[in-house]
C-alpha cells in the first residue's frame, strides 16, 4: 500500500491544473487512503526545499473551476541546469542530486509532475535516475505526441474563439484590418483551430512559412469585392518565408527558453503599408492560459488525475496518463517527451481551412 504520493505543477499555467490537483487528492484519499503532499512552485520549490504542504479533502474543495494552481508553477526551475549567480555572473549547476535528496526526506513513494514536454523530460531524466514518477500532459499549445489533446488546449481556443468574434464587429464597423496574435510557440493548434472557428481570413501558424503577396492577394481581393476588413490570426511562431521569428527575449537573455511576441505588429505594419489599409493589433497573451476551465478541460483534467494515482498504485512509474481513442492509458514518458506533435501543413485540418476560404500564407 502506497502511504505519500507528491504532486507538482511545472511550466506555464494552464486551465484545468487545479482539476487535476482535486480529482487525485480524492481518489487518493477516497480509494487508497493515502496522503497527498503539494509541492509549491514546481521543481524549484523541491530543489529549494520549499516546505510541502498536506492536501487533504477540504483544500480541494471548489477547484474543479479554479484556474490556476493552487500550487504555484515556475518554468525556470529545471534542477539539471539550475541557475545560480555567484560573483554577479550567472552560471548552471545540476542540482537534481538535492531534489532527489530532497524526496528521501519527504518519504513519499511516487512524484506525480503535471506539466509540459519540459517538466516531463526532467521527470523522465529523474526516473532513469531511480525517482518513482509519474506525468500528467499539460499544455495549451496541444503540442505533446502521446496524447490526442492536452487539457487547457479547449479552453485556450474558445477564449480566442470569443476574442475573434467581438473582433469582427469593430473591424466591420472601421472597415479595418484587425490582426490578433496568439499563443502556441513551435505548434499553430490554436490558431488553426480558433481562427477557423471564428471566422479568420488567414491564419498564419509556424509549420507553413508564409507568403506576404499572399496575405496581401487574399486582403485587397476581399476590398475589391465589397468585403472592407479582414481577420488575421497569427501564431506566435508564425515565420516569413526567408525571414526568422520575432522574439521578445533570447533565450540567454531569460535562462531558459525564448520569448516569442512581436509577429503580430509586424504583420500589421506590413499590411498597413502595403495595402494602405488601416490595420489594428491584438495580442491575446496570457488571457488563453487564465480563467475557468471549460467542460471538456475539466472532464479531461478529471480524468488524468485519477488514473495518476492508478498508475502510482500500480507502480507504472516512468509513465504518463494519456488519451487515446477516447482512453486514458498510461504510456512511457520516452515516448511522450523530446518529438512535438506539430500541424501538418498538407492535413485535412489546413485543407479545410484552404476549402472555405482561408489563406494560410501559400
Amino acid at each position: 500500500m502506497f502511504h505519500n504520493i507528491a504532486i507538482l505543477t511545472g511550466g506555464g499555467d494552464a486551465p484545468g491544473l487545479n482539476s487535476v490537483i482535486r480529482a487525485a487528492v480524492k481518489t487518493a484519499k477516497l480509494q487508497y487512503g493515502a496522503t497527498v503532499w503539494g509541492i509549491p512552485d514546481g521543481f524549484e520549490g523541491l530543489v529549494q526545499h520549499s516546505e510541502p504542504w498536506r492536501l487533504d479533502l477540504p483544500d480541494v474543495a471548489g477547484l474543479l473551476y479554479r484556474g490556476g494552481t493552487i500550487l504555484g508553477t515556475s518554468n525556470r526551475g529545471n534542477p539539471f541546469k539550475y541557475p545560480v549567480e555567484i560573483n554577479g555572473k550567472m552560471i548552471y549547476e545540476d542540482k537534481s542530486k538535492d531534489l532527489l535528496e530532497c524526496l528521501e526526506e519527504l518519504k513519499v513513494d511516487a512524484l506525480i509532475v503535471i506539466g509540459g514536454d519540459g517538466s516531463l523530460t526532467i521527470a523522465h531524466e529523474l526516473h532513469k535516475m531511480g525517482a518513482p514518477m509519474i506525468g500528467v500532459p499539460k499544455t495549451i499549445d496541444n503540442d505533446l505526441s502521446a496524447t490526442e489533446v492536452t487539457f487547457g488546449f479547449d479552453t485556450a481556443i474558445t477564449t480566442a474563439t470569443e476574442a475573434l468574434d467581438k473582433l469582427h464587429t469593430t473591424a466591420e464597423s472601421h472597415h479595418r484590418a484587425m490582426v490578433l496574435e496568439l499563443m502556441g510557440r513551435d505548434a499553430g493548434w490554436i490558431a488553426l483551430e480558433s481562427g477557423i472557428a471564428g471566422g479568420a481570413d488567414v491564419i498564419l501558424i509556424p509549420e507553413i512559412p508564409f507568403s506576404w503577396d499572399a496575405i496581401f492577394k487574399l486582403i485587397d481581393g476581399r476590398r475589391k469585392r465589397g468585403r472592407k476588413f479582414s481577420i488575421i490570426v497569427v501564431a506566435e511562431g508564425a515565420v516569413p518565408a526567408g525571414g526568422q521569428r520575432v522574439v521578445i527575449e533570447t533565450a540567454d537573455e531569460t535562462h531558459g527558453l525564448e520569448r516569442l511576441g512581436g509577429i503580430g505588429h509586424l504583420v500589421g505594419r506590413e499590411i498597413s503599408n502595403n495595402l494602405k489599409m488601416e490595420t489594428r493589433v491584438t495580442v491575446l497573451g496570457h488571457i488563453q492560459r487564465g480563467g475557468k476551465p471549460s467542460t471538456f478541460d475539466r472532464l479531461l483534467a478529471t480524468r488524468f488525475g485519477v488514473e495518476a494515482v492508478h498508475m502510482v498504485v500500480r507502480g507504472q512509474f516512468g509513465h504518463m496518463v494519456a488519451l487515446r481513442n477516447a482512453k486514458i492509458i498510461g504510456v512511457p514518458l520516452e515516448e511522450a517527451v523530446g518529438r512535438q506533435k506539430l500541424v501538418d501543413p498538407d492535413g485535412q485540418l489546413v485543407k479545410t481551412a484552404e476549402a472555405i476560404g482561408i489563406c494560410v500564407g501559400r
